[in-house]
């Protein structure tokens, strides 16, 4: 009768924990339904982009507000280079390729050298690497200015390069890097990949698609 008794009790206790146990399961998945995104990896804010103006490949003006609401890559690139930069905006032309039908997306590349690439020249290196393609949601922007105010974004909002050891001329100064740099939507620079390294580009592309579905905070 005792051994009968006890039974039932630890029936009842069974009964009682696998209860609480799948009351407990079923609180986690509504919570973490509620939380989606909680637990994704977040990409860094690494700098915030100033102000600027630019001219672009059409001799129009491009500043911060172009860019308003967009997610970009950006890097620096003169046209009359025979060394890195011709992979680099191979491997650019297939992220923006990739991304050409989004209007939340944009490359911005500026010159290195505005003293050769003009307007004009601009031009140019735009139909050598796209075409015309009026169709395309997305915009690459291929931009000149002043050499000071070009290499103060590149150091002072993009991190792609920096002003120590430079010589105290900005006409002796010269900015040739691999880099790209990530923006998000908000102006906020989230990342910087190698433009000459394939498992950096693969990672370029999977953050480019993390931050258009990401919402502005």
């Amino acid at each position: 009768m005792q051994l009968r008794v006890n039974f039932a009790g630890m029936k009842r206790k069974l009964i009682g924990y696998s209860l609480f146990i799948f009351l407990l399961i079923g609180a986690f998945w509504i919570l973490l339904g509620t939380t989606k995104g909680f637990f994704d990896v977040k990409l860094p804010i690494i700098s915030y982009v100033q102000d600027f103006s630019f001219q672009d490949q059409d001799g129009a003006q491009v500043t911060n507000h172009t860019l308003d609401g967009k997610v970009y890559v950006t890097e620096y690139f003169f046209t009359t280079c025979k060394g890195i930069c011709p992979k680099m905006n191979a491997n650019m032309k297939n992220i923006f390729d990739h991304f050409k039908d989004d209007k939340d997306f944009a490359v911005l590349s500026h010159t290195s050298m505005p003293e050769v690439d003009s307007v004009p020249v601009l031009k140019a290196y735009e139909q050598k690497m796209i075409g015309a393609n009026p169709h395309f949601g997305a915009k690459w922007y291929f931009v000149t200015g002043t050499k000071d105010s070009l290499y103060k974004m590149a150091r002072e909002s993009y991190s792609l390069d920096n002003d120590k050891n430079h010589p105290a001329d900005i006409n002796d100064q010269f900015i040739h890097t691999q880099f790209f740099a990530l923006v998000d939507k908000e102006k906020r620079v989230r990342g910087i990949y190698d433009g000459l390294k394939k498992d950096e580009l693969v990672r370029l592309e999977k953050d480019i698609e993390g931050l258009l579905k990401e919402k502005n905070s």
